[in-house]
């Protein structure tokens, strides 16, 4: 398809408006009830044919300020959705139906959702517990959490709604995915948090030192392990261990392999990839021993026997 780079484009741009619309706290249009004990704060908005009318709080001026941003925001998603969706059109895209097994999968995977996000968090050193990493995916915010952890919390869910889209997972994997992948796991940290690294950099803990990417080859690499022929399981792997290991961005590189490999892994029905809060530390550990060449294979087995998740 000679459309193929700007329709892939497109979907990323759609998937992208779609999962920020859906990190808006609130999505209607704001209206205030009264009543004899006092003024309550609602948003409406219609669900198919209905107009609904749904309890938001006590009112206060800045939760009613919120309400209309959220409004003008969610309106201009909108319209910036359907604009994306006139291009495709224009284009020649049309939406195919995922297998039925890939849709299994897709289930299983928003099922997953919150505990994947936790774990990769915990990965990371984010130290919130399942119940507050749950508040922050729901409501964009919790007590007793710094900023910067919320926003990597934050990032992952952005992260994953792009990859749990219908369109993005009928997207081959490859370099461009990858790319996207880290710049929303990275947004807020890094201006162009998706771009491949420029600079040297140390990874604590270890001695090996990644050489600089150079990207030509990242992509003939992505590209020859994709098509090398393995079980799905197998390439996930690959994927995740390869793209930790070359440090292809500045920052969140552990974040953005495993989404990235969960992004292939998904879309051959093949499960999810995610590393459990009690195997983290036997998991450093051996990441590291992989990293200095002293591996065996160890991390391999370790990743398909204690972190892959069948939905079969």
């Amino acid at each position: 398809m000679n459309n193929y780079p700007e329709i892939q484009e497109l979907l990323q741009q759609r998937a992208d408006l779609y999962a920020r619309l859906n990190l808006l706290a609130y999505d209607g249009t704001p209206e205030i009830k009264e009543n004899q004990s006092g003024r309550y704060l609602y948003v409406r908005k219609r669900v198919g044919s209905r107009v609904t009318s749904v309890y938001v709080d006590v009112y206060s001026d800045t939760l009613y300020q919120l309400l209309l941003r959220n409004n003008v925001e969610a309106k201009e998603l909108r319209k910036q959705i359907r604009k994306v969706e006139k291009s495709l059109a224009e284009l020649g895209f049309t939406e195919n139906e995922l297998p039925s097994e890939v849709m299994l999968n897709l289930d299983f995977a928003r099922v997953h959702m919150k505990l994947s996000i936790y774990e990769q968090a915990v990965l990371e050193g984010v130290a919130t517990s399942f119940p507050q990493t749950e508040d922050i995916v729901e409501n964009g915010k919790v007590n007793g959490v710094t900023a910067t952890d919320v926003q990597k919390i934050l990032n992952l869910k952005h992260a994953w709604e792009f990859i749990l889209d219908k369109d993005v997972l009928q997207i081959k994997s490859d370099y461009s995915i990858l790319c996207h992948i880290a710049r929303l796991v990275n947004e807020g940290f890094f201006a162009n948090g998706g771009r491949i690294r420029g600079i040297p950099m140390t990874i604590g803990g270890t001695s090996y030192v990644p050489p600089l990417p150079i990207e030509t080859v990242v992509i003939e690499n992505i590209s020859a392990i994709i098509n090398s022929g393995a079980a799905p399981v197998d390439i996930a792997v690959e994927l995740c261990l390869y793209c930790m290991k070359t440090q292809i961005f500045n920052d969140g590189n552990k974040r953005a392999s495993v989404i990235f490999a969960n992004h292939f892994l998904i879309s051959k029905a093949g499960g999810l990839l995610v590393i459990p809060e009690t195997q983290v530390p036997e998991f450093k550990k051996l990441l590291i021993q992989y990293y200095e060449g002293k591996d065996n294979g160890e991390i391999k087995t370790f990743l398909k026997q204690y972190c892959h998740k069948n939905f079969r």
